[in-house]
């Protein structure tokens, strides 16, 4: 009687080919993503400084290392890591916490009918933040290279303002500055950037609300930084933050540290201030130390 041979087990086809569905993008650490960010905006400050140095040998050499590096693309695929719900890194939930809050909930899931907040989010890189989904804001999107249909490609120094007479339909209730102004290299640009704000926003009184609404939250900048931006620069500090947007026309209304960021919702308190194209702030040591960044941000 032959010997029984011992039958091989037949592998299942799922066990011998890749599964090509539901399979996700390998994901970075966080230490990873942070490095990855960090490099970005150290490369492009350097690529700025040479600009302004007239080295154009240098910028191009920055530029090949930036592109090498993978470009905008793989910085804003970082961002998104970063503000993933597992990361707890999107910054508007905070800002959605604040508007319950100061608006006692009254627009929350969309309470007061079809009449919602407009949103401009600079910047954008999702379309289901918190923001997007709280009911509370018909939410404008715009950001340098999107990577969904619902953002579109824009760079928010180029877009058109509205004319005063079109302001009521063209403007907004909110502009949302998240994690944007410290990704511009120059410090002029920053101010501008700011400057450039206060003529979006318009003045409305939201109806049903029974209380003066605008006269104490809007219309508002949502304005997020690294916290190192304000708690370790050599330039700026919260006062002169605070100098800076009081001269511009805003109160300052919110206010959150966390280790990493710093949220604010200043809101608009002159119909002119976002106009003050002749105020000044130059570049002035605050907080002395060999340890410091260079952070700044310049009215001129």
């Amino acid at each position: 009687m032959p010997a029984n041979k011992k039958r091989k087990k037949t592998r299942l086809l799922s066990h011998t080919r890749p599964t090509l569905s539901g399979r996700k993008k390998p994901s970075l650490s966080s230490q990873a993503t942070r490095s990855l960010i960090g490099k970005h905006h150290n490369l492009q400050k350097q690529i700025h400084n040479a600009i302004s140095n007239g080295d154009n040998v240098a910028a191009d050499a920055l530029r090949a290392e930036l592109a090498a590096s993978g470009g905008l693309q793989r910085y804003q695929d970082a961002s998104i890591q970063g503000q993933s719900a597992e990361r707890g890194g999107d910054t508007s939930k905070v800002l959605v916490e604040w508007m319950d809050e100061m608006l006692l909930g009254k627009m929350h899931g969309n309470a007061m009918g079809n009449q919602k907040l407009r949103m401009l989010e600079v910047g954008a890189l999702k379309v289901d933040n918190a923001c997007s989904r709280s009911g509370i804001f018909d939410v404008a999107r715009i950001d340098l290279h999107s990577q969904h249909p619902g953002i579109q490609t824009q760079d928010f120094m180029e877009r058109p303002l509205p004319s005063q007479s079109m302001l009521e339909e063209g403007g907004f209730d909110i502009v949302s500055l998240s994690l944007v102004v410290n990704y511009v290299g120059d410090a002029a640009r920053r101010g501008e950037m700011l400057k450039r704000v206060g003529g979006f926003l318009r003045v409305k009184q939201l109806a049903h609300t029974g209380d003066d609404l605008n006269s104490s939250l809007l219309p508002a900048l949502f304005l997020v930084l690294p916290a190192p931006c304000v708690t370790n620069s050599r330039y700026l500090d919260e006062e002169t933050l605070e100098a800076i947007m009081t001269a511009l026309g805003y109160v300052q209304k919110m206010k959150k540290f966390s280790k990493k960021l710093v949220y604010y919702v200043w809101s608009l308190a002159s119909v002119h201030g976002g106009e003050a194209r002749d105020v000044v702030f130059k570049k002035k040591e605050v907080r002395p130390g060999g340890q410091r960044n260079n952070f700044a941000i310049i009215l001129q």
